[in-house]
This record gives C-alpha cells, sequence and structure tokens, in this order.
C-alpha cells in the first residue's frame, strides 16, 4: 500500500497549529472534513474513537512522529491526512519528546487489513531518516505530497 492510496491531498497541512494532543487531533479530522473525506455530522464521534484508542497507549512512537488512528464506521475507505507541526506537540509519546510529523488514519470497520497495510506503510517510511528529516523541514503541502510520492516510488530507499 502507498501513500496516495489513502492520504486526502487537499488535507495535507505544513502549519499544525494545536498545541496539545486533542487539538492536534480536532485539526487534523477537521481537515479531513474540509477536504470532504469524512461526513460533518461524523465529526465529534471520529474525534471520540481516536481519543479513545489515545487511551490504550499514545500513537506518539517516538523520534517526533504520531500516528492517531482509528476504525470507524461512517468511512467506507481507507482515508487519512499529514500534518507538520514547526513547534511540537507534546503528544505523549514513548520517548517523551514533541512530536512534529503527524499522520493521521481514519479506516472502515470491516477493512482491518487496509489499516494494518497503512499503519506498516507509515512505519516503514518513517524509519528512513532522511524521509523524517525532510518531513519536518516541509513548508507547504505541495512539498509533502512531493516527499510522499518520493516515498511511494522507493526514492528514499526503504
Amino acid at each position: 500500500m502507498k501513500f496516495a492510496d489513502f492520504i486526502a491531498r487537499e488535507s495535507i497541512s505544513a502549519s499544525l497549529r494545536a498545541i496539545d494532543k486533542e487539538g492536534a487531533i480536532r485539526e487534523m479530522v477537521q481537515a479531513l472534513l474540509d477536504a470532504g473525506r469524512i461526513d460533518a455530522a461524523q465529526y465529534e464521534s471520529i474525534v471520540k474513537a481516536i481519543l479513545k484508542r489515545e487511551e490504550l497507549g499514545s500513537t506518539g512512537i517516538g523520534r517526533g512522529v504520531a500516528v492517531p488512528h482509528t476504525k470507524h464506521a461512517s468511512v467506507d475507505q481507507l482515508v487519512g491526512t499529514v500534518a507538520i507541526s514547526s513547534d511540537g506537540v507534546d503528544f505523549a509519546s514513548l520517548d517523551g519528546e514533541m512530536v512534529h510529523v503527524f499522520f493521521l488514519l481514519v479506516s472502515p470497520m470491516d477493512r482491518p487489513g487496509d489499516h494494518l497495510r497503512a499503519l506498516e506503510n507509515i512505519s516503514r517510511q518513517l524509519r528512513n531518516d532522511t524521509f523524517c528529516r525532510f518531513l519536518k523541514k516541509a513548508k507547504n503541502p505541495a512539498e509533502i505530497q512531493q516527499l510522499l510520492d518520493e516515498a511511494d516510488n522507493n526514492q528514499f530507499g526503504s
């Protein structure tokens, strides 16, 4: 699975303004709403589902990266977004570091394989230091999209 299969280009943000975990999640879900990828009536329910998943353990996986995610009955296909925070967000990350790079996923309830493949792709790409470093320095959504395209084409060697 590639980023192009699930990242909503129109929702990508290079300037996340949130200063805490819930704010970051709300801002990214709002970006998916603004891009027409989720139903407005489901906004609060999706935010709550992601926060509930966070209660199981932070999706701040370390090295300045978080991958908040959930499965939700209101979506019929996997959808995700990417956001960059230059200041960083306290996301209760496993290593205690501030988070600068976010990948948020919302998956259909009946497609766990897609959910796992997307998480696997994100995890694999984020192990590449060059990819992470460039993402953290991206100045606009077009730069982020270009990096995602390059990762999809294995240009970072992962």
